[in-house]
């Protein structure tokens, strides 16, 4: 039998070297081809392809607000980042960025839906039907006739669900909530157009819609009773535990009254 010795202990060293050599070799080959393929104008962002919902937004208007903060080329951009510049533009909810190869950014727009002022007419904010506020140029929404919605904003998704139940409610009596408002005590208050007031408890949405069913079923023949429209409606309070007391104009009364819940 034949016996092979072991590599010398310098050989076995060269080898090892070689080896990490030629890694270092080839380690630097791919930084420099990186660097380059970064740098290249080639790979430089030309353009940007905007589709989706750009009805408030155009796409020249989109590209004004970005293009300082489109940072990089095709290989090195950030996509966080710059979803987060066209995020940052009003009426945009939400961006979908991708690159178009070899220099070109594709990006699609979800606008808010608005569906509501919010807060105090003093404020620029609105609400879209994900019940998400939003700031914006209130002035674009003027021939909308929106209601104006309020609330702890933390809350806002509730005060819309509430408005749709009641919406429909008033409107089969030719009825418009103009507005809605959740207080912080939780206490709801209803203002009609023409100027009614309702104050309509505490409660969530469903024990709302269903404390102003109640009320509205009776409310035709209760101002019939005084010969009076539905539109002469002043004011009412459904706190009361069982019944409701208002006022119409014209003609004060009170009805099943008992003293209100706070």
């Amino acid at each position: 039998m034949t016996r092979t010795d072991a590599p010398a202990l310098d050989v076995r060293l060269m080898n090892a070297a070689a080896i990490a050599l030629f890694a270092v070799f080839v380690a630097a080959c791919v930084l420099t081809l990186t660097r380059w393929v970064a740098t290249h104008k080639m790979f430089a962002f030309q353009g940007i392809t905007v589709i989706g919902d750009v009805n408030h937004c155009n796409a020249a208007t989109v590209r004004a607000h970005v293009v300082s903060r489109v940072k990089g080329s095709f290989f090195s951009m950030d996509l966080g980042s710059t979803r987060d510049a066209f995020e940052a533009i009003p009426w945009v909810r939400k961006a979908v960025v991708h690159r178009d190869f070899p220099n070109h950014l594709r990006v699609k727009l979800q606008e808010h839906q608005v569906v509501a002022y919010w807060g105090d007419e003093s404020e620029q904010r609105l609400l879209n039907s994900f019940g998400e506020v939003f700031d914006a140029n209130t002035g674009e929404v003027e021939q909308l006739n929106l209601p104006r919605l309020n609330g702890p904003q933390s809350q806002s998704a509730q005060v819309l669900a509430a408005y749709h139940l009641l919406e429909p409610q008033f409107s089969a009596l030719n009825l418009t909530v103009e507005a809605l408002e959740l207080s912080v005590q939780g206490s709801w208050r209803i203002a009609l157009a023409g100027g009614a007031a309702i104050e309509a408890g505490r409660g969530d949405a469903d024990a709302l819609a269903q404390r102003t069913q109640a009320f509205l079923k009776t409310l035709t023949r209760v101002v019939a009773r005084y010969s009076r429209p539905l539109s002469a409606l002043e004011s009412a309070d459904l706190r009361h535990e069982n019944g409701y007391a208002i006022r119409l104009r014209g003609v004060s009364t009170l009805a099943a009254s008992t003293s209100p819940t706070p």
